[in-house]
């Protein structure tokens, strides 16, 4: 493919860079609001129930689930539930962590996903690296314990359980690849939010406690909302743009999760966080640069926007 051919290829509209902006605000919004509730004596069990409870019934409506039926239909229902158990481990053990974690920490933690992801992918998918990409993965690692510091005295249970969920996340991400070819984008949308607020419903008797106060109602309410709208803005945007081309963007949720935490938790992160965030950050840009010049010579299946898609839910 000549230059301006990938040129083209990596041009991303304003209207998709916008979409982008919003999801990273919501999704920080998301994390706030989580963090905000179990700092205040909210279990984290319950405010992730919460969480999917709401995302399921917004996506009833943003999907239009009274003409869409194919929301509904699923190639292999236990696969679908795996895959929610995975987006639920990844989310409760987020949440749980922020009891104890910066913002902007955890934020950093979980950006080392994609290279996690690829260590993954070559045992589980037979999709494996090359020493290119291996040589980023272990730079991103290098950047984890960075933060972590294990051995001197920084390293505790909410980095445990940040890399817990990171480690989730990986696991629903590959699901999501392996389903894409005999699933709708509609289902895995809806299925990763109903899958987690089903299995999640027996232990909000043992978990689940009113709100301190009116607030703290309103913030568990807009969990469901500031979750679903932020998987609905992305994927109307990488419906605009290529992943290439959006790539940087994810990473300002950094910037938010920085400011987010200064105003409301007075929170800055340290030299090491910000040190380790860059490193990973970094080694993040370069896998997504290798993978976009392998797609290049190696030109897409004629479903692969469908299977693109599918990779962001």
């Amino acid at each position: 493919m000549n230059r301006s051919s990938e040129e083209h290829e990596a041009a991303a509209p304003v209207s998709a860079i916008l979409l982008m902006l919003l999801t990273g605000l919501l999704f920080t919004a998301l994390d706030t609001s989580a963090k905000y509730l179990v700092v205040s004596g909210m279990a984290a069990p319950f405010v992730a129930w919460a969480r999917f409870l709401g995302h399921t019934l917004l996506a009833l409506v943003l999907l239009r689930s009274w003409s869409n039926f194919a929301m509904f239909r699923v190639a292999s229902l236990p696969m679908q539930v795996l895959r929610g158990l995975c987006l639920l481990g990844s989310t409760a053990f987020n949440f749980a962590a922020l009891q104890t974690l910066q913002l902007a920490e955890a934020a950093a933690i979980a950006f080392s996903a994609p290279m996690l992801t690829i260590a993954l992918a070559g045992p589980l998918l037979g999709e494996w690296a090359g020493w290119r990409r291996w040589l980023a993965v272990l730079a991103g690692f290098a950047g984890v314990l960075v933060i972590t510091r294990p051995g001197y005295g920084a390293f505790g249970i909410g980095h445990v359980l940040a890399l817990c969920s990171t480690l989730c996340y990986c696991f629903y991400v590959i699901l999501t690849r392996r389903m894409s070819a005999t699933e709708t984008p509609a289902s895995l949308i809806f299925y990763s939010a109903l899958a987690p607020a089903i299995l999640m419903a027996p232990v909000v008797p043992f978990t689940a406690s009113a709100p301190p106060s009116l607030w703290h109602g309103v913030v568990l309410v807009l969990l469901g909302i500031f979750g679903g709208l932020g998987h609905w803005f992305l994927i109307k945007a990488y419906r605009l743009a290529t992943t290439t081309a959006l790539a940087p963007y994810p990473y300002l949720q950094m910037v938010w999760a920085t400011v987010s935490g200064y105003l409301v938790f007075q929170q800055l992160p340290d030299r090491w966080t910000l040190g380790g965030a860059a490193i990973i950050i970094a080694s993040g840009l370069y896998i997504i640069h290798r993978e976009h010049r392998l797609r290049l010579k190696n030109r897409a299946s004629p479903n692969a926007d469908t299977a693109d898609l599918a990779d962001k839910l």
